[in-house]
């Protein structure tokens, strides 16, 4: 990990041990590698049928494994679609079901010549309810975390340190990974002396300012240093000790600005890109020249950092025992400059973040597992982020799930997966979702898919698609199938909680 210089601790954040107990380990247990990247639309790989961007090293764990087809994220935004995939739930369950924040009315600190918050971060996972990496380290994991934490604010109970993860480094609050070039990055390594989650100051960036022409001078690339993180942790690991590693890399998110390195270069001579847009200072995403040139090369460098990881992998003797998937938390974005429609980055679907139709939560998800997973596959069976939990606890072991992972002193425990390792091993699912469910607060829309029918809410409207024949959700049939519809809307009440931080409007 880089050994980066100011450290500090984050307030009123002590150290809390996870509640978990080490089991006895198994050398037989496979380890996991799993990136989710950033607003990652379905269509963006060449795999999915990308038609400008090149992506070998993906597009290769796709012809050794599986390719998804109707993987669904757990939200079609960042926060609430990475706590399903943490906690086994949907949204109507989920603590967390929005990108509630904590950094607004936070004092300022100053990083050199530039004023930050005191306090950055989002709504809290609850600390009642175990996540995954508490699991997995019970089942004798080693779990390290790099990217992207999105699960708490700094001082809350929901920090990596407090929440089975071994060792991370990227960042806390996911506002401040608009920027790539940050004042700080967060960062937990009890190997470095830490006993809780700290900042760490880029004493290289901050001596420019953080918005404006000069923040191109700033040297220190957020993405490279978690990437190089992620690489030195998979380094020291074993093959006597199993590990799952989180890599919840930033990009393809705006801000669209990267090193000018021969990446770019290859795409603007490409796309003849000539596109600048003018920044929002507000949302911290800089001004960006060549936009399409540097949208594309974010997910070239992506798949770069895929090969490397893949290769370290190699070097380790580890890749023959490494289940590696590769996902998004949500579907593409049109922010900081970026422009979906140009790349057809929705994969013919219709909708984008923040939008329950096919095209904000149906997402890229590819799993390579040598010698395991058959080789080449499109695997058309639905599943969806909270699927992943029971998946991991089955492939370390576990016969029953949720078992003792479920808190009795809740009144349930939802976990609302069900386990698709066997598809992983070129055999079937023995039970399917009866249905899947979405809820998002900040656009008031609720989802229900059962069997080919897709149930839309909107403030409170419903509206009804069949997918077997119109997969861009362009015909409204809710008027025709009224019976369906009531059926469907039962489903929204059974399933909906109420939560005081977050709400939908429920369909009469």
């Amino acid at each position: 990990m880089p050994r980066l210089k100011h450290v500090l601790p984050l307030l009123c954040a002590p150290a809390v041990a996870a509640p978990v107990t080490v089991q006895a380990q198994s050398q037989q247990k496979p380890n996991i590698i799993y990136i989710m990247c950033d607003d990652m639309g379905y269509g963006d790989l060449g795999c999915y049928g990308q038609p400008y961007i090149s992506t070998p090293h993906i597009d290769s764990l796709a012809s050794r494994g599986i390719r998804f087809t109707q993987a669904y994220a757990g939200s079609p935004v960042s926060a609430p679609s990475r706590a399903s995939f943490m906690t086994g739930q949907h949204s109507g369950h989920c603590e967390v079901r929005g990108n509630k924040e904590y950094w607004p009315n936070s004092p300022a600190v100053r990083y050199g010549q530039n004023d930050d918050y005191s306090i950055v971060g989002q709504h809290p996972y609850d600390t009642a309810h175990i996540v995954i990496p508490e699991m997995m380290r019970d089942l004798g994991y080693t779990t390290g975390m790099f990217g992207k934490w999105a699960g708490g604010y700094e001082g809350s109970p929901s920090l990596p340190h407090t929440r089975g993860i071994d060792e991370f480094f990227g960042y806390v609050c996911q506002f401040q990974a608009h920027l790539y070039y940050p004042n700080f990055l967060n960062r937990y390594s009890p190997e470095q002396g830490d006993t809780t989650t700290v900042r760490v100051t880029l004493d290289e960036n901050i001596s420019h300012p953080m918005f404006g022409p000069d923040y191109r001078n700033r040297p220190q690339y957020s993405a490279d240093l978690i990437h190089q993180a992620a690489i030195d942790w998979i380094d020291r690991q074993s093959p006597q000790q199993p590990f799952l590693g989180i890599l919840t890399y930033t990009l393809p998110h705006a801000e669209l600005v990267q090193p000018d390195d021969s990446i770019v270069a290859q795409y603007r001579e490409r796309l003849g890109d000539e596109f600048d847009w003018p920044g929002q200072e507000y949302s911290r995403y800089n001004p960006s020249q060549y936009t399409h040139a540097q949208f594309a090369a974010m997910i070239a460098r992506l798949d770069t950092y895929v090969g490397q990881i893949v290769d370290k992998l190699k070097e380790k003797s580890l890749l023959q025992n490494t289940i590696i998937i590769f996902t998004s938390d949500n579907g593409p974005h049109e922010e900081g400059g970026a422009d979906p429609e140009f790349f057809g980055r929705d994969g013919k679907l219709r909708g984008l973040k923040r939008q329950i139709h096919e095209g904000g939560i149906r997402v890229p998800f590819i799993v390579s597992w040598p010698g395991h997973t058959p080789e080449g596959t499109a695997e058309d069976t639905p599943i969806a982020f909270y699927d992943i939990m029971p998946t991991f606890a089955e492939i370390a072991g576990v016969t029953e799930f949720p078992g003792k992972y479920a808190n009795t002193r809740l009144t349930p425990d939802y976990f609302d997966g069900i386990s698709f390792a066997p598809l992983l091993q070129g055999g079937e699912m023995p039970h399917t979702h009866d249905f899947l469910y979405w809820e998002f607060d900040e656009t008031d829309q609720i989802g229900v898919r059962l069997r080919d029918w897709k149930l839309i809410i909107k403030k409170g409207i419903p509206h009804l698609y069949n997918l077997a024949h119109d997969i861009h959700e362009d015909h409204d049939v809710a008027q025709l199938h009224p019976e369906l519809v009531e059926a469907m809307i039962r489903i929204i009440h059974t399933q909906h909680t109420p939560n005081k931080h977050f709400s939908v409007t429920l369909p009469r």
